[in-house]
């Protein structure tokens, strides 16, 4: 049995399923947000992947190398400003972002 395209376009829309109802379901943990964000990013990596194999075209592999680079950056970023929050208000629901706006 060989792997279609179609197996990979299934695949990643279920990523992309599970992502869409994590970040709908669950809206006051941040963290989940941001792994449900991640989950989404690497659904369209896995689209561009495929079709840049089923095309013989290496565009969009190389697409995907500063789709990582972005989503690494993002995660970090994310992360430090969860540290940040957590420090200065000992908790990290959404609620107590919201709170901070001037």
């Amino acid at each position: 049995m060989t792997v279609e395209l179609s197996h990979y376009l299934i695949l990643a829309a279920i990523l992309f399923s599970i992502s869409i109802a994590g970040i709908v379901i669950n809206r006051k943990n941040i963290i989940i947000l941001l792994m449900s964000i991640e989950l989404m990013l690497l659904a369209v990596n896995l689209n561009f992947i495929a079709f840049s194999h089923y095309l013989d075209d290496l565009a969009g592999q190389v697409f995907v190398f500063f789709i990582l680079t972005v989503a690494a950056a993002e995660a970090a970023i994310g992360l430090a400003i969860l540290v940040v929050l957590f420090r200065n208000r000992r908790s990290i629901n959404v609620e107590d972002i919201s709170e901070m706006k001037g």
